[in-house]
């Protein structure tokens, strides 16, 4: 059940214990930096609050009634806890300022993560802060939206072209989808683009449901070809962007990957893109919290703001 609105704030507890410790208003006024006269406004608005008399003013000073005796028990016991709690959150708010837990798509894992990781510590120690810790998972989209909306991470980064509307997002990055073949493909050698009607016809090998890679395409086409487009079933649904450049190579089907995935591969020729046309693949990368318009203060602010400075840079 809800509390009722006869219970006074910590802080009237604190103003009624200092005076029955020290028997005297003006005494409990000093320790709080407040008058007489404050303090004693501040006993009437709680004696009136919880409709119980707790002191007795006497030429003597002012002593608690039978009541008041034992609202000060409970009131000691209320801030004991409320101290413990206090404590503990201190402590929270100083481990997350040291610490961040993330949990990011593969492709913005494995491609961007570590150069902006690197980097974070090479400022950190050029300032003379401490390294902070960055604790990272490497999931696909779907799944660090729900690490982010559950607790279980601080900071997401996803490729989804569908954003949560109940987390906030930052750009942080842009990317493209490249259709890839191996080397020996037939489609590695034709000069006319690949239309949208013929991709959606093809089976690929792709990552499984819940990737952004996945959902990218799925959204270009339907934005090409209509809401109710149809893609075939994958040839091979793989759960990690090296299985899908692997089982390309080796000649299961083509893919479509982000650019940054497969860069390294094009360099050497192991793999090769082919040509798209009446597709718009272009695609944000976002950061994604919990909360204000921007994460609360500590690592994942951190690192968030020295994201958006190297992606500006």
């Amino acid at each position: 059940m809800p509390l009722s609105s006869h219970i006074p704030q910590l802080s009237a507890f604190e103003i009624f214990l200092a005076i029955a410790r020290t028997g005297s208003l003006a005494a409990a006024g000093r320790e709080y930096g407040l008058t007489q006269q404050a303090v004693s406004a501040r006993l009437a608005s709680i004696e009136a609050q919880t409709g119980i008399a707790l002191v007795i003013r006497t030429p003597r000073g002012s002593q608690l009634t039978p009541a008041g005796v034992v609202v000060a028990e409970w009131a000691d016991r209320l801030l004991d806890v409320a101290q413990y709690v206090d404590a503990g959150l201190a402590s929270l708010r100083a481990e997350r300022r040291k610490r961040v837990r993330v949990a990011a798509s593969l492709t913005i894992a494995e491609q961007l993560m570590p150069r902006w990781l690197v980097s974070l510590q090479v400022a950190a120690r050029r300032l003379g802060a401490t390294t902070p810790e960055v604790i990272m998972t490497a999931t696909n989209s779907d799944q660090a939206i729900t690490a982010v909306r559950d607790g279980k991470a601080d900071l997401g980064f996803i490729e989804t072209p569908h954003l949560p509307k109940e987390l906030r997002s930052k750009v942080v990055a842009h990317d493209e989808l490249v259709l890839i073949v191996p080397p020996d493909h037939k489609w590695a050698a034709r000069h006319r683009s690949i239309t949208a009607v013929e991709l959606s016809q093809t089976p690929l090998v792709t990552r499984e449901q819940g990737s952004g890679t996945r959902d990218a395409l799925t959204a270009a086409l339907r934005q090409a070809l209509g809401e109710s487009a149809q893609q075939a079933h994958p040839v091979l649904e793989l759960s990690s962007a090296a299985a899908v450049r692997a089982a390309v190579a080796a000649g299961a089907g083509p893919a479509v990957m982000s650019r940054l995935a497969v860069a390294d591969d094009l360099a050497i020729g192991r793999l090769r893109t082919a040509p798209i046309t009446q597709l718009d693949l272009r695609r944000q990368l976002r950061a994604i919290w919990v909360g204000g318009r921007t994460p609360s203060a500590g690592v994942a602010r951190d690192l968030l703001t020295h994201i958006a400075g190297h992606a500006a840079r």
